[in-house]
């Protein structure tokens, strides 16, 4: 095409599946195209940069899962915070630790730490500057560019849905990250109807539309502003 293939070259860990290489004479191999059809793309990006390069990766949907909770820990810190944008100042502390574990051949799981610790001093500051900060250190590895409400109830733009609400006890949490337009407009009515509820002392009723909206995988939180959902 034109152009160089790349400039480096570097050799990854295999890919393990229950402590064994994966390989198509094992039986136990997949492809990325199938992943991505249960997660994010953004969540395997962060289960794969977890892992130092040359490691081995250990796959499983647990795995994956974690990657998953991980990462909204991440969204959760931004949540609520007009974050910044500014050129990264590489002298600042965490800028300066971050880019130390990238230096270090490529150290993405050090650097991940990072993030949290940042993470963690945006949700005791709710510094627009230290969110900017997390936002343009995580760019750096990709991550963190979907609007953090959005990730956290499960609406990203770039897959179709693969479930539709049928009632508010379809599960939709383990088979798939996005939620359908039609579940959501069901989970912000049975909010309306718990206000209601509420708001006329009727807590019983309250209590259970929350608890099957948990049933469903949705968890929702009082704040002073109103209440919000996300996926458990």
């Amino acid at each position: 095409n034109g152009h160089a293939f790349v400039n480096y070259w570097m050799h990854n860990g295999f890919v393990r599946v229950d402590e064994q290489k994966m390989s198509k004479s094992l039986g136990n191999f997949f492809t990325v195209r199938e992943i991505l059809k249960k997660y994010d793309a953004e969540v395997v990006r962060f289960f794969i940069l977890r892992t130092h390069y040359r490691s081995p990766l250990s796959y499983s949907e647990q795995h994956i899962d974690d990657a998953r909770h991980g990462l909204t820990r991440l969204y959760t810190a931004l949540k609520g915070v007009d974050a910044a944008k500014a050129k990264i100042n590489w002298q600042e502390p965490y800028a300066a630790r971050f880019k130390e574990a990238m230096d270090e051949d490529f150290n993405t799981p050090e650097a991940v730490a990072v993030l949290f610790d940042l993470a963690n001093e945006v949700n005791k500051t709710r510094s627009p500057q230290q969110a900017g900060l997390l936002t343009a250190l995580a760019g750096v590895l990709g991550l963190l560019h979907q609007d953090p409400v959005h990730f956290l109830q499960g609406r990203s733009s770039q897959y179709e849905a693969t479930v539709f609400f049928e009632g508010v006890t379809a599960d939709f949490s383990g088979d798939a990250e996005v939620v359908p337009a039609g579940f959501t407009k069901s989970i912000e009515q049975l909010i309306r109807e718990r206000a209601a509820a509420r708001k006329a002392n009727n807590f019983a009723e309250s209590d259970r539309i929350r608890d099957e909206l948990l049933k469903a995988g949705i968890v929702l939180e009082d704040t002073p502003h109103g209440t919000v959902w996300r996926r458990a």
